[in-house]
């Protein structure tokens, strides 16, 4: 589930942390302000769900004593470290010790505006990660995550199984939101690495500096990715974001650990028909090390009616989540919902069924618009599949049955009198979609 991130403003001057905070409030984040690092470490923890920005110089714990403090709970937990004039050096000692970024005062606000951006991006894929790791922890319930019963979501889940098996590197691509990371996460779990430690990295979220110590070191708290990863999975997002230094170094690695290698790598790419891609940005030794097995996962729009089986999960999750009923699909948003392009992919989709669930609480809208909200003109949204009438109903069919089901938790004589069919013809339609009235006991 999303998640709101909030930003820690830590500096002992009051007009310096309030402008700060008032600036990012206007930028669109929500800030938490503390006169003094004792006073924000009341609050912050690790696994703490935001990024930290402090000054440097201030009375009794200064900025570098509080990083340190920080690093200790969490070294994964961004923080921008503010500085005054002269006091650049200090700044880059920061940087070593763990801090993501520093910013020079008078700072351009618009580069804050940035920096905290960027950091906020990291600390969400890394609470994530964590999450997944957590929930995730045994290799059936990373497959159970895997939902979807068309054909190309059946042949991901046995590549998955296959390659999860292997020795080789692994690049995952894909359009963006097609859940890269949860695939990353699967291969780990159904391998005979799974009880190792899985290491995820994002190559796009540090500054060259920052993100070679953090994958081979030195790091001030704890071991660099390399080396914590070792006899596990190191998994690189973003990996077309690696400058051409860091890929030789990575390289070497490789060659070093021989084959079969000690510690797996699964490259991620999220540029595949969006911009760069692996293939153009990694050097042709590099690219065809990580790519020893390549999965390439499905666009949502690809998927047929689990596209409506995703939408149906999700909305109760959230109805659930707000205490509320779920919407109630019609015939016609379930046929707008299959032929949406889904330019987000899953991602895109939880994030609308989510906003329908909260427009239904408030007992207005529909999904129609939620999609258009979203860029899409319905008018010309088709997959460039064009699936036949048959088709859309048959699916809408489906699901309407098995929203029933579960709303009156399997009785027949229910399901038949709200849907009106006598009993016959609704075992008939059970049989032929593959619904068992056990699954809704």
């Amino acid at each position: 589930m999303s998640r709101t991130l909030k930003i820690a403003v830590v500096d002992d001057e009051p007009d310096m942390r309030e402008s700060i905070s008032q600036w990012l409030v206007l930028s669109g984040f929500d800030t938490e302000t503390f006169a003094s690092a004792d006073e924000a470490l009341k609050v912050i923890g690790a696994d703490w769900p935001g990024v930290v920005i402090s000054d440097i110089r201030m009375p009794g714990m200064d900025g570098m004593a509080f990083l340190k403090r920080l690093m200790g709970l969490d070294s994964g937990l961004p923080v921008i470290m503010i500085t005054g004039h002269g006091d650049v050096p200090m700044a880059v000692e920061a940087m070593r010790i763990g801090a993501m970024d520093f910013m020079e005062k008078p700072f351009n606000p618009e580069r804050l505006t940035e920096l905290v951006k960027k950091a906020s991006q990291a600390r969400r894929m890394t609470l994530d990660n964590r999450a997944l790791r957590r929930d995730l922890s045994e290799g059936q319930q990373v497959m159970s995550k895997l939902i979807g019963a068309s054909p190309v979501m059946d042949r991901l889940r046995e590549d998955i199984l296959d390659l999860g098996q292997a020795d080789g590197h692994v690049l995952i691509d894909g359009e963006t939101g097609t859940g890269k990371t949860l695939v990353a996460h699967a291969l780990h779990a159904v391998g005979p690495r799974a009880s190792k430690k899985f290491v995820p990295i994002s190559c796009a979220a540090y500054n060259d500096e920052v993100l070679a110590a953090k994958l081979f070191g030195p790091v001030e708290n704890g071991l660099p990715a390399v080396e914590e990863a070792r006899g596990g999975t190191l998994c690189l997002e973003d990996i077309e974001a690696l400058s051409d230094g860091l890929q030789a170094r990575l390289l070497a690695f490789i060659a070093e650990q021989g084959s079969p290698a000690e510690t797996r790598i699964i490259a991620i790419s999220n540029a595949r028909g969006e911009g760069r891609r692996a293939e153009d940005s990694l050097r042709p030794d590099l690219f065809y090390r990580l790519t020893a097995l390549k999965i390439t996962l499905p666009p949502l729009r690809s998927r047929g009616e689990d596209i409506l089986s995703l939408f149906t999960r999700m909305t109760e999750q959230f109805a659930e989540e707000y205490g509320c009923e779920p919407p109630q699909v019609t015939a016609q948003e379930a046929a707008q919902l299959l032929q949406a392009p889904w330019p987000g992919n899953v991602r895109q989709l939880i994030n609308v069924a989510e906003r329908a669930v909260l427009q239904n609480r408030r007992g207005s809208g529909s999904i129609a618009s939620l999609l258009m909200a979203d860029g899409e003109d319905m008018q010309e949204a088709t997959t460039t599949e064009g699936k036949p009438l048959k088709e859309y109903v048959e699916s809408f069919e489906k699901m309407l049955i098995d929203n029933t089901m579960r709303r009156h938790k399997g009785s027949i004589a229910a399901v038949m009198d709200e849907l009106c069919l006598p009993r016959r013809t609704l075992n008939e339609k059970m049989a032929k979609y593959g619904l068992s009235r056990g699954d809704y006991l």
